[in-house]
């Protein structure tokens, strides 16, 4: 052990007790306000939806402070434990060749952790969503789809890590620049290919054939200027109650797509009115500055691992006795989160900021008030808490919490 063992082992501990001191003034948020709806939703959620999203996001946190202790013990598993030194030795016994040997090391802690974690997975869909009405999906579908991830996790992980750990012993000392460029590659790649490729393969996506809605949501496309491959509706019902929409690619591969229970809920207007958000997010250029701040943070975090590679005390004091390249990669990767879970805030910050400029966009492209009725909508059904606490959700949540959502838009109705 040394000093930096004591300044991870602070960190972690300091960032545990943080999420669980935020996770309990959520708890007290949600449960003081249960039994009275907030004045602004009150003629459109009864007490009882506003209890069982009360109850849901209770439920969900139950799970939660049990999924940041476990982490928290895996991570001292693999460290300190003494977990990676032994996965290594184990590769180390196959007689592989070195850069198959660290692609196995960092492969195989993906997939021990996965299956760890499974527990928590199933009791998260077969028991929560379960039990508040929302998981539509059979044990047959969910061992498919765990199958089908791991092996789409294999295909697509094993070149990826072999790749950049042939650059680490074998690019020299700007090794993390070009494994830098390999990484963005394979991000536009993944990007590109999932509405076509990947997505596919877990649910089925069919063009909108309401020709009323379809041309109303076309005539929003061509005020914006947006052009797509069209505009989908996905089966999530196949798996769950929840709605959403999104829209994924770039360049002449994107493409809108709506859940078919997002549409079973909303009216016409609320559609185009969420589409219009959705949109807002491209006009505004939210998904080109997010593409960018991923590519300088992972340029800033390969060049921090070029550099802890080197060092001695990264590696002792988090407990591995091996100094190479997998074993670098494979710290780094786990720790990470230690280290940048404080920075939380600003991303959270930034995402809810961009939110704002979206619903700004939607309501000078379509209806403000359809915008507000649509999104009380998809609380109300997707059990979406009304009464976060504020630290909590400054902390934590992407999108701004619902009476101030309702509030923004308010203001913008003409």
């Amino acid at each position: 052990m040394n000093l930096f063992t004591w300044i991870f082992l602070a960190l972690l501990a300091g960032g545990t007790l943080l999420e669980y001191w935020l996770l309990r003034r959520q708890a007290r948020a949600v449960d003081r306000h249960r039994d009275q709806v907030p004045e602004a939703f009150a003629q459109s959620i009864s007490l009882e939806q506003h209890q069982k999203a009360a109850d849901y996001t209770l439920a969900k946190i139950r799970v939660e402070r049990a999924t940041i202790l476990f982490n928290a013990l895996l991570l001292l598993g693999w460290t300190l434990g003494g977990g990676l030194d032994w996965l290594y030795d184990q590769w180390q016994k196959t007689g592989w060749p070195v850069i198959w040997q660290g692609t196995g090391l960092l492969i195989s802690i993906l997939g021990i952790s996965t299956l760890l974690e499974l527990p928590i997975s199933i009791w998260r869909t077969f028991g929560i969503e379960e039990r508040f009405g929302f998981n539509r999906s059979s044990i047959r579908q969910f061992v498919s789809d765990q199958l089908l991830q791991l092996g789409l996790m294999l295909v697509i992980s094993i070149p990826l890590v072999a790749s950049i750990l042939w650059l680490m012993g074998k690019a020299g000392r700007l090794w993390w620049l070009e494994a830098w460029l390999v990484w963005m590659l394979f991000t536009l790649s993944i990007t590109w290919a999932y509405p076509r490729l990947i997505a596919p393969l877990f649910n089925k996506f069919t063009p909108l054939d309401d020709p009323s809605l379809r041309n109303q949501l076309e005539a929003l496309l061509q005020r914006c200027g947006f052009h797509s491959r069209g505009i989908f509706v996905m089966d999530g019902s196949r798996r769950s109650a929840h709605g959403n929409a999104y829209f994924s690619g770039f360049g002449k591969n994107k493409r809108i797509v709506f859940f078919d229970t997002l549409l079973e809920g909303l009216s016409a207007d609320e559609i185009e009115a969420v589409l219009a958000h959705e949109l807002g997010h491209f006009k505004r250029r939210h998904i080109l500055k997010g593409m960018l701040t991923m590519a300088a943070i992972s340029l800033l975090g390969l060049a921090l691992l070029g550099w802890l590679r080197q060092q001695p005390w990264f590696f002792g004091g988090l407990g591995v006795s091996v100094q190479d390249d997998a074993m670098a990669l494979a710290l780094f990767l786990l720790v990470i989160p230690v280290f940048t879970v404080f920075f939380t805030p600003l991303f959270s910050a930034l995402s809810r900021k961009h939110e704002f400029e979206a619903d700004d966009y939607a309501a000078s492209q379509a209806s403000a008030k359809a915008l507000i009725s649509g999104l009380v909508k998809i609380y109300r059904d997707n059990a979406s808490t009304l009464t976060p606490d504020p630290l909590y959700s400054a902390f934590h949540h992407s999108h701004p919490p619902a009476p101030v959502r309702v509030a923004h838009l308010s203001s913008r109705i003409r």
